[in-house]
């Protein structure tokens, strides 16, 4: 009998989780079968998301649709990291996670070293890139995809003389899709190799003093996806709530395992246009850009953090400062890469702001890896749900959303 993908990927990880927690550290031997595929992850996003983006925009030929798209697209992903970022708070408030800690003697609560944000004028200025094939060489998502619009925009102004170059970029989208598919056939083995080692290395020493926070963050970020994925896409795509988490599942394990909303994009393009029915073009544009600037279970984690560290230093927030989390946590989202650590980041810019101590960071440091794990997976979830809405309302390929439908 032939295993689907899904089950495929899921038998990965249970077993990873198992000669995890019976080997230990021991089994970091092989990692090397993750890093592998992190590697060919990698090697495909560039190319995949320039080719198909370039094919999309030029097909469309509307820059006031493309435009349109955009804005849609970008305050889909604000509002449901808003609605992200309140329900982290609330779940913080109901399970009190920074009462009563003990930290292990092992954890150091000096300010950890975490790189500073860029302002919110920089990111945006950084979204134009200099020198575009550098670019492309630093695999800068947001610069790829100003550069790739602007391309595709260019084609359609220029008309038959184009016609050629369009043709090229058609061709060289097929054949990205097509190695996709075989790099995504050992993603159960990639899954197996990022697990094991996650699971071998960290004790309980480190997880049980910290679990309330661990169990804050998992369970808010189930809310989330049940409640407001569920809904949107219901509502707004038109489509079950279980045929799009079915359709997702693979991308969304694979986050968890990667803790890489970046390296996780193949798979959820894939993922998106064939499960999914997602045109390409839409996906190629809606995807990157949320690989980049959707957050919602980071700011689902900011919320349980920040409450963890007030809690823990009994400070008590006021409404301002409330207020203060849920505006920056949201904006903050925007140029925080899709990595992984990405989260330490965007915390340390809300505990800036609201002067709470940076010391607080070294808290939940520890833990940070697998906190990384569940909001990661929900950033994606996030993503597809966002294709899936827009897509339903405003495809910008509508030759290839009829193919794929």
């Amino acid at each position: 009998m032939k295993i689907n993908f899904l089950t495929q990927i899921l038998i990965a990880f249970i077993l990873a989780v198992i000669l995890g927690a019976i080997v230990g550290p021991a089994i970091d031997i092989v990692s090397p079968l993750g890093e592998a595929f992190l590697r060919l992850i990698r090697f495909i996003i560039v190319p995949l998301i320039l080719t198909t983006l370039i094919t999309g925009v030029a097909s469309s030929g509307n820059l006031k649709k493309i435009g349109r798209l955009g804005g849609k697209t970008v305050a889909y992903y604000l509002a449901t990291s808003a609605i992200a970022i309140t329900l982290g708070l609330g779940i913080g408030y109901l399970f009190q996670p920074g009462e009563g800690v003990q930290v292990p003697e092992d954890i150091d609560t000096t300010a950890a070293e975490v790189e500073q944000p860029d302002s919110v004028v920089d990111t945006f200025l950084n979204i134009i890139p200099t020198n575009p094939f550098q670019s492309l060489v630093e695999g800068n998502i947001l610069q790829i995809i100003f550069f790739a619009l602007f391309v595709g925009i260019a084609i359609t102004a220029v008309g038959e003389k184009a016609q050629p170059v369009l043709r090229f970029f058609e061709g060289f989208s097929e054949i990205m899709f097509k190695i996709t598919g075989y790099v995504i056939l050992l993603a159960p083995i990639g899954v197996f190799g990022l697990i094991a080692p996650i699971v071998g290395e960290y004790g309980l020493s480190i997880i049980l003093p910290l679990l309330k926070v661990i169990a804050a963050v998992a369970v808010a970020c189930l809310i989330h996806v049940a409640v407001t994925y569920s809904l949107a896409v219901k509502a707004l795509g038109k489509m079950s709530p279980i045929t799009f988490f079915k359709g997702i599942a693979p991308a969304s394990i694979f986050a968890f395992s990667s803790a890489s909303s970046a390296g996780t994009l193949p798979i959820t393009i894939k993922n998106v246009t064939e499960n999914l029915g997602v045109s390409k073009g839409t996906s190629s544009f809606v995807l990157p850009l949320g690989a980049t600037i959707n957050m919602d279970g980071t700011a689902i984690y900011q919320g349980v953090a920040v409450l963890f560290i007030a809690q823990f230093y009994g400070i008590e927030l006021t409404v301002m400062q409330l207020l203060s989390v849920v505006l920056i946590a949201t904006l903050a989202s925007i140029g925080t890469a899709g990595v992984p650590g990405a989260g330490l980041i965007m915390l340390t810019l809300v505990l800036t702001n609201i002067n709470l101590p940076l010391e607080g960071i070294a808290l939940v440091a520890g833990i940070d890896r697998i906190l990384d794990m569940f909001r990661t997976s929900v950033n994606v979830m996030g993503d597809a749900s966002a294709a899936v809405i827009i897509d339903r309302n405003e495809p910008l390929d509508e030759e290839a959303s009829l193919q794929s439908s």
